[in-house]
């Protein structure tokens, strides 16, 4: 069952876990109610390296690519993030908060980290995704709406949606009505046959 996909600390039993030191508490009394999907390549535009969970683990080596100059000393983090092949690997408690959002606001309410659970796909925001990361994203999704109902389909947005000035990704390579669609034995309303899909 979904509801025993995590232990007690957060962590999820079906992933890879490399923690991160880019978490904090999350405030008391907060349920966490807001998916939100991002990308990362690191380099841009390169896959299947170890320079992301460096980064996310604050060790990336900031002379090993020019790009690395322009992020050099960020401190972030995501929940979880979804390799190319489909590998689940995860950094922080989903009881916790990562830094994943930075400025953000969804339907007027700010600091999304605090609500907020991130994923991390391995890719860009014009290049398609793998078969293989929607399938374990949408696995993990089915898991984190049994374990927290707050998250509903109108409730899963990506980054670009709570940061539109600042952030484009998932971007247009991601197939939303793939994702959403696979949810629908979940987020489909009593007596309509059409799959609740949000705004995106």
């Amino acid at each position: 069952m979904e509801k025993d996909a995590m232990d007690k600390a957060g962590w999820l039993r079906n992933a890879r876990h490399c923690l991160s030191p880019n978490h904090g508490e999350r405030p008391l009394d907060t349920p966490i109610s807001l998916l939100v999907i991002h990308n990362i390549s690191l380099p841009p535009g390169e896959y299947g390296g170890p320079d992301i969970e460096d980064f996310f683990c604050n060790r990336l080596d900031w002379q090993k690519h020019p790009f690395y100059q322009e992020i050099q000393g960020l401190k972030v983090s995501a929940h979880c993030l979804i390799r190319r092949d489909g590998e689940l690997v995860q950094f922080v408690p989903l009881l916790l908060r990562a830094w994943h959002a930075g400025q953000s606001c969804h339907e007027g309410r700010g600091e999304c980290n605090d609500f907020s659970i991130g994923i991390e796909l391995e890719g860009c925001d014009h290049e398609p995704y793998e078969p293989r990361q929607y399938q374990t994203l949408i696995t993990l999704t089915q898991q984190l709406m049994a374990l927290f109902p707050a998250i509903t389909a109108e409730r899963i947005v990506g980054h670009e949606h709570i940061a539109p000035q600042r952030k484009t990704d998932p971007g247009p390579s991601f197939d939303w009505n793939h994702y959403l669609n696979a949810l629908s034995p979940l987020i489909t309303l009593p007596g309509d046959t059409t799959p609740e899909t949000g705004n995106h």
